[in-house]
Parts: C-alpha cells; structure tokens; sequence
C-alpha cells in the first residue's frame, strides 16, 4: 500500500511540473494511506520534477521525520499537511499550490464564481480563509482547519489554494479543475463584459451530477495522466 502511495504521490509531483503548476520550490503535496499516523512529502528544495518515490520523506503527523534528513523538511508543510490529517481522518492526500489563476481569484472580494463547468465542480463546496502570513504555528493552521470545515477545498485569500481528497486521484481531480475555473475566471473578468450566472437550481443541480459522475472520483482521468507519464 505505502509503496502504491509513494509512487502515485511522485507521479503527482512530476504531473504538475509538467502542467507548470508548480512553484519553484514553495509549494508541496503529500499524501498518506488511509487514517495512518504518518505521510510522504516532498524534501525541501527540490524541483516538481525533481521528486521519485524513492526520496520521498516519511513523516509523522507530529511533525518527526521518520525517514529522510531533518534539513528537507520545510516547517509550513507539517503546519498544513500534519494538523489537517489530524482533523479530518478522511482527507488521505493534499495538494498545496499558488499558481497566478488561484492567487488572482483567491484575492477576489466575490471569491469563485459558478461561471464555467468546471467552477460548478466546486459550487457552494469551497472554504476561504484570511491572509495570515507564513503558516508557522499551530494558531494560523487551527484557523485554517476550522475555515475547511467538512469541504476539500479552501482558498488562501492573497496566498493560493489546498485542494485535499480521500485519494490522491480525487486531489488531483480537484487541482485541475479549480485550476481551469480560476484560468477562465481571470479571463471573462478581464473582457469587461457582463457575466451570466446560472440560476442557483441549475448550480445545485450541476456540481450533484459532476461529483457523482463516477464512482471513484477522479480515478480515470489519473489513469489518463499516468499514461501520459509514461509517453
């Protein structure tokens, strides 16, 4: 199972380098087996790129590096990773980005707009949470935590996003389309002209179908992406 994680942990990494959704060296994914005490993230420093299942670090949700050196590790990433998996036993993988679509739309007074299909995935299901800084201590992370609440998406006002899911496939799912709702939210609000919003029933309605689409959310375009990988 671990083994299984790792792999498809690195493949998210590499996939989003590829994607250019990645931030040099700031931003970072982890993912861990189901309610364990532990999960992998990337060492701090490395390009998306960069990353292989085999120097992946083990850490424990308390923050001790069960394998890898202490000097990868990046303090933010158990502020966020560690204390959002001890709150939400059902989150297994989490995906923490700033790309200039998610920051442009995280710093918008009206938030995501329900204007494209792929916003609809998020309908009425996304949380927002205050600019505080870097997340250094327990505090900021328990305002965030309490800021998610039972949803797998929160927007970082000014900062970017943290998309999490019960799989990694599902937080990749997630990811891509937040990542095409904010690109094509930056550009219809950029035309100037008026924006058609579809009745609050027909929103409803929508994000129910999209999310219930398939049973395993998200599990076969991962395998499409995984087979992009090995093109």
């Amino acid at each position: 199972m671990s083994i299984d994680i790792r792999h498809n942990l690195a493949a998210a990494y590499q996939l989003l380098a590829i994607l250019k959704l990645d931030d040099h060296t700031y931003t970072h994914l982890s993912a861990r087996p189901p309610e364990a005490d532990f999960y992998y993230i990337y060492p701090f420093g490395l390009r998306f790129s960069e990353v292989s299942a085999d120097n992946l670090l083990k850490v424990s949700l308390d923050g001790s590096i069960l394998e890898g050196h202490e000097y990868q590790y990046n303090k933010t990433g158990y502020i966020t990773h560690g204390n959002i998996y001890k709150a939400r036993q059902d989150i297994s993988s989490i995906f923490h980005l700033h790309t200039p679509a998610t920051v442009a739309v995280s710093s918008m007074r009206q938030g995501l707009l329900p204007i494209s299909q792929w916003a609809l995935h998020f309908y009425d299901r996304v949380s927002y949470s205050k600019y505080n800084s870097l997340l250094l201590n327990d505090n900021q992370s328990d305002d965030m935590i309490n800021d998610l609440g039972q949803n797998y998406i929160i927007f970082l006002c000014n900062h970017g996003t943290i998309c999490t899911g019960r799989t990694i496939h599902e937080a990749m799912f997630y990811t891509y389309h937040l990542e095409q709702a904010c690109k094509t939210q930056c550009l219809a609000c950029s035309s100037g002209q008026e924006l058609i919003i579809p009745p609050k029933e027909v929103c409803t309605q929508t994000v129910k179908d999209l999310l219930s689409f398939e049973q395993d959310l998200g599990k076969r375009d991962w395998q499409a992406w995984l087979n992009m990988l090995k093109k």
